[in-house]
């Protein structure tokens, strides 16, 4: 429901009914920022809707990996509570974003990979107390962004050994980088989520599929060879009805 985030909270759940498809994310930011009353809500209209929601977390001035202590336990406080309301919803899967470097990274190299790590381990284990999933998404090298590769998300794996945490794989986000293939082709079995968007490889514009430069039938046919059986979604916030078509087209 990224598109509808401009929306007040009502108007977005008065719309689920025809979103053209039973699974959802609910964005806990901005106007759509979660508390127990719209928890409450969105559970109602699960129920009368029989939907079954996913959550993106917080991102909007979030920095897991930031240096600022201060700055770095508000981040943390806002990711817990929403958290905790993915809980309450029932949520198969809470969705976050990496660590970003800031303007004094370079005087501490180094300093925001080791954070990014350490509060992904609290994460993980707050998620593992509530009975989460939890993945966490590729962001662009260009957006000063930690984990914008495979080899960055191996690496993660391999100091953290949180195996059970998976990847989320934003196709705009990817493209942006070249990175859609390598995901795919080297990390398969890892990613447990997918953002569709399609862009010109400039900028995240989330255009509809077909709409940029992403090569859609070339993506399909590597999501088939690599057996992906988990949750595709469409996150374009222009032509959203004409990308749910064409999803729906791509993978008949």
């Amino acid at each position: 429901m990224l598109y509808l985030l401009g929306q007040p909270f009502n108007s977005m759940v008065k719309q689920l009914g025809g979103a053209g498809t039973s699974w959802i994310e609910i964005v806990d930011d901005g106007y759509h920022m979660l508390s127990k009353t719209r928890v409450r809500k969105l559970n109602e209209a699960a129920a009368s809707l029989d939907l079954r929601y996913s959550v993106h977390a917080p991102f909007s001035d979030v920095n897991i990996a930031s240096p600022s202590k201060p700055m770095l336990r508000a981040s943390m406080k806002r990711l817990m509570k929403s958290m905790q309301f993915t809980s309450d919803l029932n949520a198969y899967l809470w969705v976050f974003h990496p660590g970003s470097k800031s303007g004094i990274s370079s005087f501490y190299p180094g300093a925001d990979w080791k954070q990014n790590e350490s509060s992904t381990i609290k994460v993980h284990k707050a998620a593992k107390d509530l009975g989460l999933n939890i993945a966490m998404e590729n962001l662009p090298e260009k957006y000063n962004f930690l984990m914008k590769t495979p080899q960055d998300f191996s690496q993660f794996y391999a100091e953290t050994g949180l195996d059970d945490i998976g990847i989320v794989l934003d196709t705009g986000h990817a493209h942006l980088e070249g990175q859609i293939q390598p995901f795919l082709e080297q990390l398969p079995a890892k990613i447990a989520h997918i953002h569709v968007s399609d862009n010109h490889g400039v900028i995240d514009e989330h255009l509809g599929l077909g709409l940029g430069s992403i090569d859609w039938e070339k993506f399909t046919k590597m999501l088939r060879a690599a057996n992906f059986s988990d949750t595709i979604l469409a996150e374009s916030v222009f032509d959203v009805e004409e990308t749910l078509q064409k999803l729906k087209q791509l993978f008949a």
